[in-house]
């Protein structure tokens, strides 16, 4: 899944700067020119990451920043702070207000792109295109393949072949192991949370997920917890089914 970037600059010339540097690394871009146009954006649908710029029209990069991490919808969305202000004490008060990366102007269009992979390997490893490999699951972003490996039936590996659905499901849980998710949880991180669609709609596509890991043996990994929702893990425990 490709992430999705809200750049948040009132400079059209950094902002179409930004906007081609990630968009030729393969990242989809929102623009705005103001927190006010952004936080419009943000109700109609959450961005992966938002590059943030300190200085903006009305209110101000740190205000809106603030702001996201007042909100439950918002608060876990990763903000990296662009700004021109290089004192010590500004970086600490963009940290401290939940920024997870501090980029000061003039910058590197190389080193942004870089420090954004960064965040999102470390905040949402789901939209990153690094392989994971779990329990004898082998799943490859780049090229949508997932791969069984030391099947029981002494075969080295067979390709497992998944909807786009199913594959975002399962590397969602793959990259987030023996954590437990509900299914309020997991339609807004698949589908989105400006999306409507039936709790019960995430039972159908773990029914089709396990069936698809069934002929490798490798269902057993995408686990039930009765009265919580669904986790992926190498253990069998008390509970899960």
């Amino acid at each position: 899944m490709a992430a999705t970037i809200l750049i948040v600059e009132d400079e059209p010339a950094i902002q179409e700067l930004i906007s081609y540097h990630l968009r030729t690394a393969g990242y989809g871009v929102l623009c705005a020119k103001s927190a006010e146009e952004a936080k419009e954006i943000v109700n109609d649908a959450l961005p992966d990451l938002v590059l943030l710029d300190w200085m903006l029209p009305n209110m101000s990069g740190i205000e809106f920043a603030r702001m996201l991490r007042r909100e439950a919808r918002t608060k876990i969305i990763p903000i990296i702070m662009l700004t021109a202000r290089v004192e010590e004490s500004d970086k600490i008060t963009g940290l401290e207000i939940g920024a997870d990366d501090y980029i000061i102007k003039p910058f590197s269009p190389r080193e942004l792109v870089a420090r954004i992979k960064a965040v999102l390997r470390r905040r949402l490893p789901e939209v990153s295109d690094e392989v994971v490999e779990v329990g004898g699951l082998k799943l490859d972003p780049a090229s949508h393949r997932v791969t069984a490996n030391d099947l029981e039936n002494g075969a080295k590996s067979a390709e497992i072949v998944l909807g786009p659905t199913e594959f975002r499901l399962l590397h969602f849980l793959m990259t987030h192991t023996e954590r437990v998710h509900t299914r309020e949880q997991l339609l807004d991180r698949i589908w989105g949370d400006h999306v409507f669609v039936e709790d019960r709609t995430v039972d159908v596509h773990i029914r089709r997920l396990r069936k698809a890991l069934e002929d490798a043996g490798k269902d057993e990994l995408v686990q039930t917890v009765r009265g919580a929702g669904y986790r992926f893990s190498t253990r069998c425990e008390a509970g899960a089914e």
